[in-house]
């Protein structure tokens, strides 16, 4: 299917050129998840209605849309960028009109990623490259220690992982990868075209 298909299913705008840089070097320019890949990664990948999944840089929410679309399940979308924020604000209200019988479930705040003060319900954790590795390890241990406060299943979905956050995950936390997706078929055999699911191991 098309971008410009799931957009018009959905009601909504997240297709187009992505203008402007941040003005940190710790974090990556916005671009979506191709829904090309969001497809593939959901044909092997289930949610629950019951699950809660935060997409750090979520842009004009394109993922939180599609999960909730297909799952109907919470979906909590952070993104620093103002222009962004009110794109996906401003989507959500035509969601919500196309889909009115559907929970509401869908939210979004404008904030820094780090700043993100982890709920004791967030149990999914999405991530598309969206910043360095320092903040990838403060998000992190927020996670962790709010496991401390109240443990529960916890799962981390990368796409397009960077080898800083593989090696991270897998020498110095109890993440263990459970799951891999690969795209190479989609994107002309490209090795960083993946989902990598990872699990916290209790």
């Amino acid at each position: 299917m098309s971008e410009k298909y799931y957009d018009k299913l959905l009601h909504i705008q997240t297709c187009g050129d992505q203008e402007g840089f941040p003005d940190s070097y710790h974090y990556n320019r916005y671009e979506p998840t191709p829904y090309a890949a969001l497809e593939k990664l959901f044909e092997e990948y289930e949610l629950k209605r019951s699950d809660r999944i935060v997409d750090f840089g979520c842009g004009k929410g394109r993922l939180n849309f599609f999960i909730h679309y297909l799952f109907e399940a919470t979906v909590v979308g952070i993104e620093m960028n103002e222009t962004f924020y009110q794109a996906a604000v401003d989507n959500r209200e035509e969601y919500l009109k196309k889909y009115r019988n559907r929970n509401k479930s869908i939210y979004f705040q404008c904030c820094k990623a780090e700043e993100y003060e982890i709920d004791l319900v967030d149990n999914r954790f999405y991530f598309f490259n969206p910043f360095s590795i320092q903040i990838f390890m403060k998000i992190i241990q927020r996670i962790l220690h709010s496991v401390e406060q109240y443990k529960r299943k916890i799962e981390l979905v990368l796409y397009y992982p960077s080898n800083d956050y593989i090696y991270f995950l897998q020498n110095k936390t109890n993440f263990i990868l459970v799951k891999e997706v690969g795209l190479s078929d989609l994107f002309n055999n490209q090795p960083n075209e993946r989902f990598l699911i990872y699990q916290l191991d209790f």
